[in-house]
């Protein structure tokens, strides 16, 4: 059963805004938050943020912060990432993943649960 899944991605041109979107169909009380990677082509998995269920405290990765943003809607299990000015660089899949612990970093053996992926492709 697909407990994470995304959706929001598209084609857009450099400067544009997205935003996506990850239902965590399977959230309990006791889960910690949601975070969000992603993987360019020919590159590995990288952090880019993430936010607690219960305080809505986020962190985001030095190379999209100050254009993306992270919030969450607990009521409809959801947690969103906001891209804005995007660039060219910014052109990879989006994961959404579920921490094992109370933690989210940059490791992602941190995280027990995947969504398949929502493309985001940024370019003129």
């Amino acid at each position: 059963q697909v407990r994470l899944v995304e959706s929001g991605g598209g084609s857009v041109q450099p400067g544009d805004s997205l935003r996506l979107s990850c239902v965590d169909s399977g959230r309990t009380s006791s889960d910690y938050g949601i975070a969000w990677f992603r993987q360019a082509p020919g590159k590995e998995r990288e952090f880019v943020g993430g936010i607690t269920w219960i305080y809505g405290r986020s962190v985001l990765a030095d190379s999209v912060r100050g254009r993306f943003r992270i919030s969450r809607d607990n009521a409809e299990k959801t947690v969103y990432l906001h891209l804005s000015t995007l660039r060219p660089d910014d052109t990879a899949v989006y994961y959404c993943a579920r921490p094992r612990r109370a933690f989210i970093g940059a490791d992602i053996n941190d995280y027990d649960e995947w969504g398949q992926g929502t493309h985001v492709t940024v370019s003129s």
